[in-house]
Formats: C-alpha cells, sequence, structure tokens
C-alpha cells in the first residue's frame, strides 16, 4: 500500500490493485473561513482525484468533511463512509449542518457506519471505532487495511480509554496518524469557552501511539488552521509531538503535507 500525508488531517490510501481511499480530505476551508481564516500550509489534492473508490470521514466538521473535495474525488462508483447523522436543537449541531446539507446538494453517495461495524470497500476494510469530540459532536476513528498494512485515523479525537479496545479487536496497528495541536477553541456558540483544550496535545497523541503499539506515529492536524484567540494551537505541535513519543519508545515520523509516508511494504519512505 501507498500512504500520501495531504493536508490537516487528510491522508490518502493508494492499494496494490490501483485502487484509492481517503481519509478527512480538505481541499479548501470553506464556510469556516470567517472563524478560522485561510489555511497557512498547502492542502494537496489526492493523485486519483476522480477515482477514489472510498471516502471516510471521522466527522461532519467541514474541516473534516470537505463535500465539494469529496464529491471531486470520488469515483463514479465511489461511496463515503461515515458517522450517523448528529441530532440536537440547532446550535447544538450547527458545526455539521453545513457539510451535511452540501453532501446532499451534491448527490454523494453514501453509507453509514455505526462504531465497530467493519466494511469493505475493494481493497479496502475499515472499521469505525470510538472517538470523543472536543464540543461533544458525533465522531468516530477508523482503523483501515489493505495489502496486509493496518492504519489507524484519528481525526481530531480527545484522549479517551477505548485505545486498546480498538487494539485488540482489530489487531496491530502499523501506522498511527494522530492530531496532536491541542488547541483552545472560543466559539460563540460555546459559551463559555473551555480553558482545555479541545483536541488531543502533543503529550496525549504520543500515549495513544504507545498504548495502540504503533509501528510507526505519523502527526497531523497541526499548523494549517492557527487563528487565536478563536482557534490556538500550542507551540510547535509536531516537535513536541517528537519528543513526547521519544520518552516513550514510540517511533514517531513528520511528514510534510504531499510527503509519502509509505510505498509499498516495509518501512516508510
Amino acid at each position: 500500500m501507498k500512504i500520501t500525508r495531504l493536508g490537516w488531517a487528510g491522508i490518502e490510501l493508494e492499494a496494490a490493485n490501483g485502487e484509492s481511499a481517503v481519509i478527512d480530505l480538505l481541499l479548501d476551508v470553506g464556510s469556516s473561513r470567517e472563524l478560522i481564516g485561510e489555511a497557512h500550509t498547502a492542502l494537496p489534492a489526492p493523485s486519483r482525484a476522480g477515482e477514489v473508490a472510498v471516502a471516510l470521514v471521522t466527522h461532519l466538521h467541514t474541516d473534516h468533511t470537505d463535500a465539494d473535495a469529496i464529491a471531486g474525488a470520488l469515483g463514479p462508483k465511489g461511496i463515503l463512509l461515515r458517522p450517523a447523522a448528529d441530532t440536537g436543537a440547532f446550535l447544538e449541531i450547527a458545526g455539521e449542518l453545513d457539510a451535511e446539507k452540501r453532501l446532499v446538494e451534491l448527490g454523494v453517495r453514501q453509507r453509514v457506519v455505526n462504531v465497530w461495524e467493519t466494511v469493505e470497500v475493494g481493497a479496502f476494510r475499515a472499521t469505525a471505532v470510538p472517538a470523543v469530540d472536543g464540543f461533544g459532536d458525533v465522531q468516530v476513528s477508523w482503523i483501515v487495511e489493505a495489502d496486509g498494512t493496518r492504519i489507524y485515523h484519528a481525526g481530531d479525537t480527545l484522549f479517551h480509554g477505548s485505545w486498546w479496545r480498538a487494539r485488540m479487536r482489530t489487531g496491530e496497528i502499523d501506522y498511527a496518524f494522530l492530531p496532536v495541536n491541542g488547541p483552545r477553541v472560543t466559539l460563540p456558540h460555546r459559551v463559555p469557552a473551555s480553558p482545555r483544550n479541545a483536541v488531543m496535545s502533543p503529550a496525549e497523541a504520543a500515549a495513544a501511539a504507545h498504548v495502540l503499539g504503533a509501528r510507526v506515529a505519523v502527526p497531523i492536524h497541526y499548523d494549517t488552521i492557527n487563528r487565536p484567540p478563536v482557534y490556538e494551537q500550542v507551540d510547535d505541535p509536531a516537535g513536541a509531538f517528537l519528543a513526547e513519543a521519544a520518552a516513550l519508545a514510540v517511533d514517531a515520523r513528520v511528514f510534510a503535507p504531499g510527503a509519502v509516508v509509505l510505498e509499498g511494504a516495509g518501512a516508510p519512505a
């Protein structure tokens, strides 16, 4: 399998048979721009745009569900795997409504996957596993397998207690893609603002990689979005993650947006 880190939380997987998958693809911050500003890092397009067999999203915030990017990436028979739609009053689920509406407008073929459910699409075997969103919205993480390689994609979850169970139920993790920016977030519809991080910190992400027993841990979800005081990440998220991982004897490696993480079997590129 070939693995490429895309922008923000995005990754692309390419199986040996030529099929491809994307997770949390983001090409444009879209309707979030008024709050979070422009992207500060590259947001590369997948190499198989228009041919992707399966797109997966961890949750329906627009920085993880870029509906237009997903519609453009999927092939004619492609499908989006996603968690269930959230429920609640408008202000409770407001952060998910734009993506939900746009997916319908674009006619994206979708399948809801419940926690611990496994779905096979072509060369890919995907299992939705527990995650905890910093704002209480519906979120999953994904364990995806192809060509004998198993990856864990943690979206922008908080630290939680299901790492052990995920590893026990699905098997050893080869590559864990973990959010590391630990932001403090101030939003007009989340009052009062929490003084705690809304996504895993570098230390928490390193601990997750350690518990998962990941062969290689790769930081994601940092630098692209950082607009204090609305969204303020920790200092040097990737560097701090490397240090925290080293303290736990975790093999952690940083890859820039667009860089190949793995090409074929074996060690990272």
